[in-house]
């Protein structure tokens, strides 16, 4: 491969199935299970506090809050190892169920009643959009990015 082309990531020589032939499991995105959560809040556990060299490390201690807080129907929580966002961290994804993806960053140790507020507003939502209203400040201020479902409506 030379320098500028794309990566063949599927393992094919060309992007489309041959005619007459099945589409392999990773062809296509996979879906999440019926009985996935409406909202799961990935936590990264090894996010550091700028200076810090001390454990727990404070992503793991996010995590483990935030999985031991009261949560509300519908919300699961789960710590990842690195969502690579090291220049903001403290760090967290919520992903809803055919809806829409955030990623947080410059989280605070004690955020982790932020994040299940927020994922609460975000299961509750009728378009799968996190709304700003009522939104805890942290999460207004540490947006990263917002990530359409894979079944987003192509627009016209």
């Amino acid at each position: 491969m030379e320098r500028g082309e794309p990566a063949d990531i599927t393992g094919d020589a060309t992007a489309e199935t041959p005619a007459g032939t099945t589409p392999r499991a990773h062809d296509a995105p996979a879906a999440m299970p019926d009985n996935a959560p409406a909202v799961t809040v990935f936590v990264c556990t090894t996010c550091r506090s700028s200076g810090e060299a001390a454990s727990p490390v404070d992503g793991a201690a996010l995590a483990e809050a935030a999985a031991v807080a009261p949560l509300p129907d519908g919300i699961a929580v789960q710590g990842v190892r690195c969502l690579a966002n090291c220049k903001r961290s403290l760090s967290a994804a919520m992903v809803r169920r055919d809806g829409w993806t955030y990623v947080f960053g410059d989280l605070s140790a004690d955020a982790a009643p932020d994040l299940i507020a927020g994922a609460a507003l975000l299961a509750s939502s009728s378009d799968g959009l996190m709304p700003w209203r009522g939104r805890p400040d942290s999460l207004k201020r540490g947006m990263v990015a917002r990530i359409p479902p894979l079944s987003l409506p192509k627009e016209p």
